[in-house]
């Protein structure tokens, strides 16, 4: 997941005060850049008197190094789909029961009982989304894209130099297999090869790799197309309205991002807390009006803002959604081959 980063020192602050006489009760939350809105932070402080410090990450897989590296300092995380499986894998999350919770009645299937965490036992859903394009229809060639990876992967020659996309494996490798036919989870090398092949001549057509700004790059007009979240691409046309957001035709990703609970949380409690309260259908639509995803609460789309429920990026119609190709939980091996390619393409 998610988006321009918010710079703060919250966290570190947050830290240091934690152990002054007298200090109010915290929870540290580690999450995607610009993925939670400020005031829903300064809301939960007023409703329970828990103050949240937050620091950001930019990928999954900068996520799993920090807990990896013994970083012990978050009570929350928020994992895609796919890493909930590594990290429970990994020993890196702490057991907490989400389904005993009172709000977790309010969580509709399918992402009450994942593939990834069936009991939801170590895991929360938090938003959920795809993984498009967007491009600028007022400065392409011709004023239309197809509605194809097509367009992004081998894109016209007048827009090299115009093209970003994110920086994030499993996004990256994903979307390249859905263009050209192969399992996500594949573990053949010569399909592998493939994808390798595919991305390396991209990389000389693109601006960067980058999946933090998307949203001010694409309306400061630095680049034509982006890589991008559907609810980065709403709020792109919240100033650029002559963007377009695409959902190609071979397929988009769809993933959930997740709310867990690390090993070595120092106020585990006081994360419950926090979970459960953005269970509550009016806490995550903020958090949905904010970020422009939608949630797998029920009831939360009377809290929503009108333009979010009708933006057909955030709510495709049911057509559009036969497009949706969720995030599948791959094999050691898969993973492994995945990441190989990904460090060769970017050495």
């Amino acid at each position: 997941m998610s988006v321009p980063k918010l710079k703060t020192l919250a966290l570190a602050v947050g830290l240091l005060l934690s152990g002054a006489a007298g200090a109010a009760e915290s929870i540290n939350l580690y999450n995607w850049s610009d993925y939670i809105a400020p005031d829903l932070l300064k809301k939960f402080e007023k409703d329970t008197g828990i103050k949240v410090n937050l620091d950001v990450y930019d990928s999954n897989e900068s996520l799993l190094a920090k807990l990896k590296a013994g970083a012990t300092g978050y009570d929350i995380v928020v994992p895609s789909d796919y890493m909930i499986k590594i990290m429970i894998d990994e020993k890196l999350l702490t057991k907490f029961d989400a389904p005993k919770m009172a709000n977790f009645k309010n969580v509709m299937a399918p992402l009450d009982k994942p593939a990834f965490d069936p009991q939801r036992g170590y895991s929360a859903p938090y938003m959920w989304g795809v993984t498009g394009f967007s491009y600028d229809s007022a400065r392409v060639p011709g004023g239309k894209l197809e509605e194809s990876w097509k367009s992004f992967f081998e894109p016209p020659a007048a827009l090299k130099g115009q093209v970003v996309a994110l920086n994030d494996v499993n996004d990256m490798f994903v979307a390249a297999s859905l263009y050209l036919g192969i399992n996500q989870c594949t573990e053949d090398a010569k399909q592998g090869q493939k994808v390798l092949d595919l991305l390396t001549k991209q990389k000389p057509l693109l601006a960067m790799y980058n999946s933090d700004g998307t949203i001010e790059r694409m309306q400061a007009k630095e680049v034509m197309v982006h890589h991008q979240w559907n609810g980065a691409a709403y709020r792109t046309k919240e100033k650029l309205k002559t963007a377009v957001f695409v959902i190609p035709k071979e397929g988009i990703p769809f993933w959930n991002d997740n709310f867990a609970i690390p090993v070595g949380a120092k106020n585990p409690e006081g994360a419950k807390k926090f979970i459960n309260w953005m269970m509550a259908p009016e806490n995550i639509a903020e958090a949905s009006n904010f970020t422009g995803y939608n949630s797998a609460i029920k009831g939360a789309d009377k809290f929503m803002t009108a333009a979010l429920r009708e933006d057909p990026g955030v709510n495709p119609s049911d057509e559009m959604r036969k497009r949706f190709r969720p995030n599948q939980i791959c094999s050691a091996k898969a993973m492994e081959l995945r990441n190989k390619i990904w460090t060769r393409l970017k050495r």
